[in-house]
């Protein structure tokens, strides 16, 4: 796991004791929704370090926000000693998890599926700890048992020992079939293949425990309810709450409907950033707590601090700082928090080029040669070039009114040629109308 990435959290833990208080502190953040025998697992886990695992389907080219919760309950695990497995759905992932959804999910080509596990394994691997030492992180796709296996021994060796009656129990089940889609035979089955992960990493890693979200407890309890009858062995299961906003909703997208991606070529780290900037108030505890490795008691103070000053936003910055050094590193979250700054008012002139670069990204931009702001070129000519004036008149108008700002300096003159000198960083200049009408002009040999 990159250094940055760690959240500044203490080594492995190693006693006994203290690898069994991973469940006091998943309780303590409101992490623990269903469990198989909670009390006998917190007893294995004071026996000696478990292998614990989680499945992510590579459905998409990014992992979101979704998957944080169960992926940060691994490394929470690895943090108290515990021995964690990402697996990668490289074969579930061609088939689809019906939980959850109200119809059919579209299958997926294997070029696409390859893309997907390209950017996706990137991503697990930048939450866990591959070096860690007893608690080294591992990583497997289920295709290599999955596709090996020819339709005879998976009826054989996996159908034979689930029943009908208990998949028809399982929500994600009765909920398709109660629909106006129904359920097909392939998404049926996805319980089964997941109940099959389970049994071979039983087999082959000595895993006792599987994670996941809320809503993946009916396929989770499949695979406990297969290695019990397969290998007679007593293995655990848990789920972490979904994410949900105070009102119930899920918190999968931003307030404007945009997906909440991990890959910043989904969204990117200032978006990302700012997201949880513009988190209620009253999420931002509960945020903190589930979706950062700050110390519980840390994030207490926190929210507590934030709620005597709501107005501060204190909480939602240090929220918002956590997440995008986990997702995206420290440097992304400093160039964020800069931009964030400079377009809410900062002056422009202490600006790396890296954030000026970052900013490119997000406000419009225009691109001019050096040749065009040596020739005299004017605030006005650079307003009407960039159409943050639609005409040479509005913006003498817009200049007259005190409205038009070059690098956060107020323009007064309307007919002096800007200066070489003022390009930032030898490069950009930062127009801005109004109080948020920005453009960034970048320059560019000709």
């Amino acid at each position: 796991m990159d250094a940055d990435a760690a959240g500044g959290q203490p080594d492995h833990v190693s006693s006994n004791a203290a690898a069994a208080a991973i469940l006091e502190d998943l309780e303590a953040r409101g992490l623990v929704h269903d469990s198989t025998d909670r009390e006998a697992l917190r007893s294995r886990l004071a026996e000696r370090p478990i292998t614990l695992y989680c499945g992510f389907d590579p459905t998409a080219d990014s992992l979101h926000i979704g998957h944080l919760v169960p992926l940060l309950t691994l490394r929470r695990y690895q943090l108290f000693g515990h021995r964690p497995i990402a697996l990668a759905g490289g074969a579930t992932g061609m088939i689809g998890d019906p939980s959850g959804r109200s119809e059919e999910r579209n299958l997926i080509t294997d070029d696409a599926l390859a893309a997907n596990m390209e950017r996706i394994v990137p991503q697990l691997r930048r939450f866990l700890d591959f070096d860690g030492g007893a608690a080294t992180a591992r990583l497997h796709d289920n295709r290599s048992w999955t596709l090996s296996m020819s339709a005879l021994d998976f009826l054989r060796d996996v159908g034979k020992y689930v029943t009908v009656n208990q998949m028809l129990s399982r929500d994600s089940v009765k909920s398709r079939l109660n629909s106006a889609h129904g359920i097909s035979y392939t998404e049926f089955s996805y319980m089964l293949l997941q109940a099959n992960d389970f049994l071979r990493l039983a087999e082959l890693e000595g895993c006792e425990l599987q994670v996941g979200g809320s809503d993946q407890w009916g396929n989770i309890v499949a695979g406990v309810d297969l290695i019990r009858r397969r290998l007679a062995r007593s293995v655990h299961a848990q789920t972490v709450p979904l994410l949900l906003r105070a009102d119930g909703t899920k918190y999968g997208k931003t307030a404007s409907g945009e997906q909440l991606w991990l890959g910043a070529h989904r969204m990117s780290p200032y978006r990302f950033y700012q997201a949880w900037v513009q988190v209620d108030d009253s999420d931002v505890r509960k945020l903190l707590l589930q979706l950062t490795l700050l110390d519980v008691q840390v994030v207490h103070q926190i929210a507590d601090e934030h709620e005597a000053q709501p107005h501060l936003r204190a909480a939602q910055r240090r929220l918002a700082w956590e997440l995008t050094a986990l997702v995206h590193g420290e440097a992304a979250a400093q160039e964020s928090v800069a931009a964030t700054d400079v377009l809410f008012g900062a002056t422009p002139a202490n600006a790396t080029a890296e954030t000026l670069t970052m900013i490119a990204e997000e406000i419009p931009s225009t691109t001019v040669t050096y040749e065009q702001i040596a020739s005299g070129c004017t605030p006005v000519d650079l307003a009407v070039m960039t159409g943050v004036s639609s005409s040479r008149a509005e913006a003498r108008r817009t200049i007259g009114q005190q409205g038009l700002r070059l690098n956060g300096r107020l323009v007064t003159e309307v007919d002096s040629p800007i200066d070489a000198t003022s390009l930032l960083h030898g490069r950009f200049l930062l127009l801005r109308k109004g109080k948020a009408n920005y453009h960034l002009i970048v320059a560019i040999s000709g």
